[in-house]
């Protein structure tokens, strides 16, 4: 699952093990994506996409979609969307929140760091899994993002 040389379809950013492993099985069940990895904060987050911290010599091309919780220890999901979308490197990079918080001010706020999407959390593996196979396939089939 993880590759942390070469492409990498989907970054998951999640602190949760079990909707991690729920969102990484939707994922392959539907046959979405082949190189997925799993970050469990905000902070692994980040240096992952920027190459420091454990991830620094590490070659990575920059993934085509990343799957972001806003609850996340060390650096919340919201902070991590603000730096990823203010840097001219990273902001053309799809970010979809997906979380179980439907409150309204996080997904204004979300929404006004650059959210590509916003969605909550389905409860159930059945509805879950459709949900994230929407997902894969619009972002990762039919999506076309700019030249890098």
């Amino acid at each position: 699952m993880e590759n942390s040389n070469s492409e990498v379809d989907i970054v998951l950013m999640e602190d949760n093990p079990d909707d991690a492993e729920l969102t990484i099985r939707a994922l392959q069940k539907n046959n979405i994506a082949n190189n997925i990895i799993l970050l469990r904060d905000g902070e692994e987050g980040l240096d992952f996409i920027y190459g420091r911290g454990q991830f620094a010599g590490s070659s990575h091309t920059k993934p085509r979609l990343i799957l972001l919780d806003l609850k996340m220890p060390k650096v919340s999901g919201l902070e991590v969307l603000k730096q990823l979308k203010s840097d001219d490197e990273t902001s053309n990079i799809p970010i979809v929140i997906l979380t179980s918080s439907a409150q309204d001010p996080d997904v204004a706020q979300s929404y006004k760091l650059g959210a590509n999407s916003y969605i909550v959390k389905p409860v159930g593996f059945e509805n879950f899994s459709k949900a994230i196979a929407q997902l894969g396939v619009y972002w990762l089939l039919l999506n076309h993002p700019p030249l890098k």
